[in-house]
């Protein structure tokens, strides 16, 4: 509650920021510096410096007052004037090398890609202790403001029944491609050639990709874990929200107490509910005790028939304009806005079509891949191979639609910093669960 006054205590010895790749997210971010005080901006690292420099005008900044921009990241991350390192490339396995190489130079990393923490993010968090440093997901995106949300519960004493995101989904959306994604978004390609949007970027939020790849992320933060199956979609307005994240016991749709899920802004038809939660995030709390659900009702608050469930929830997140509250809680109270505490759920790829031997994956939102969450055991278990790395990989067998991808299926790059770090991470989880055996 106090940031905004220590950054202004900072006016004279501000926090010092690198940033890395300067895309549309990070172009959020970047029309806010100006108007935030204790904040400096010292240098921008990406592949294309023409471009960066034409999204800081674009976003407001004065030509005078932009910092150098480099191709050579590793230039910025060795910077001794940097503090943190902003990382929003979009691009996972780049996320992972530049993130362990800030830990190597005493940089605090906010991680942007949340691809990357989908993937490695409980060893990212732990590379990032050994190193003295704060590892964070990126408030503005909904995976560190559902941690917010979740943190508020269980701090005011609730217990935590639920927590997500909502998404506009119907089960066909899983079956998108960058070629069908503007008809289920209700734009005509016309439309999103003017508007400079990205399809296959889109698609990887219609077809649950991006859904997987955040909850994922959310699980391993919180102690909140994936009901068996995975997501489920549950359509709802927001007032319909706590009778739905309830035990299915209780007239709900979850699995069991403590459970991650996004919730559908479409009905089953495809009609569109009425207060949706569509760009929004929830948690879902209990009220225990007689005095505590009669003081829900006394202050009026929206709770399932029996009284005992209530939702807290933001309708819209501000992407990239809020990333400077991770900024000042890492800068200003060495604390992130959300960071992977254990390895709980994975999100894994899937194939989205009959895969053929030698055929090359492209990645979430494209024509071969799908997200699915899963429990991070399960994945162990069955060798899944994460999403984030289900790119540019040569296919050694055929699989069918539907079914997951495993490390066995694909021509894995074994000398990637990524890979290496993942499966690093997965021999450590195997260990604990043979020794916990």
């Amino acid at each position: 509650m106090n940031l905004y006054k220590k950054l202004l205590e900072r006016k004279d010895n501000p926090l010092r920021i690198g940033l890395i790749g300067a895309g549309k997210f990070a172009a959020m971010y970047l029309a806010q510096v100006p108007r935030t005080p204790g904040v400096e901006l010292v240098a921008i690292a990406d592949l294309s410096p023409a471009n960066a420099r034409e999204n800081l005008k674009r976003v407001g900044w004065d030509a005078n007052r932009i910092p150098p921009i480099t191709e050579d990241w590793q230039k910025l991350v060795a910077n001794p004037k940097v503090d943190i390192i902003v990382e929003a490339t979009g691009n996972p396995p780049a996320a992972v090398e530049h993130a362990l190489a800030a830990f190597k130079h005493g940089k605090h990393v906010v991680m942007v890609t949340v691809e990357a923490d989908a993937f490695c993010g409980p060893i990212l968090a732990k590379k990032a202790a050994e190193a003295g440093v704060v590892y964070s997901l990126a408030y503005g995106d909904q995976p560190a403001l559902i941690c917010d949300l979740v943190d508020w519960a269980r701090t005011a004493g609730f217990q935590v029944v639920a927590a997500g995101r909502g998404h506009k989904w119907l089960p066909h959306f899983a079956q998108s491609t960058p070629e069908t994604v503007w008809g289920h978004y209700g734009l005509t390609p016309e439309q999103a050639k003017v508007g400079g949007l990205n399809p296959k970027m889109f698609n990887s939020f219609l077809d649950g990709s991006k859904p997987a790849i955040e909850t994922s992320a959310v699980c391993n933060a919180t102690g909140l874990t994936p009901a068996p199956g995975g997501l489920e979609y549950p359509p709802g307005a927001i007032d319909e929200i706590p009778s739905l994240m309830r035990p299915k016991s209780e007239g709900g749709v979850l699995h069991h107490k403590g459970q991650v899920e996004v919730i559908s802004s479409l009905r089953a038809d495809g009609s569109v509910i009425p207060y949706d939660i569509r760009f929004g995030v929830f948690v879902v709390f209990e009220g225990e005790t007689d005095y505590i659900r009669r003081c829900f009702e006394e202050y009026g608050v929206k709770t399932d028939p029996s009284g005992r469930y209530a939702c807290l929830y933001k309708r819209w997140h501000l992407i990239g304009l809020e990333v400077g509250i991770s900024v000042a809680s890492v800068g200003l109270r060495g604390e992130s806005t959300g960071c992977a505490t254990g390895w709980r759920a994975d999100a894994v790829a899937m194939a989205k079509k009959n895969l053929s031997e030698g055929e090359i994956l492209d990645g979430e939102g494209g024509y071969t891949v799908v997200g699915r969450l899963m429990p991070a055991g399960d994945s162990l278990k069955q060798g899944c191979l994460p999403l984030g790395l289900a790119h540019g990989w040569k296919m050694l067998k055929p699989v069918k639609a539907g079914q997951p991808l495993r490390w066995s299926d694909v021509a894995a790059d074994s000398s990637s910093v990524a890979v290496k770090l993942r499966r690093e991470m997965e021999q450590d989880f195997s260990e604990r669960l043979r020794n916990a055996a």
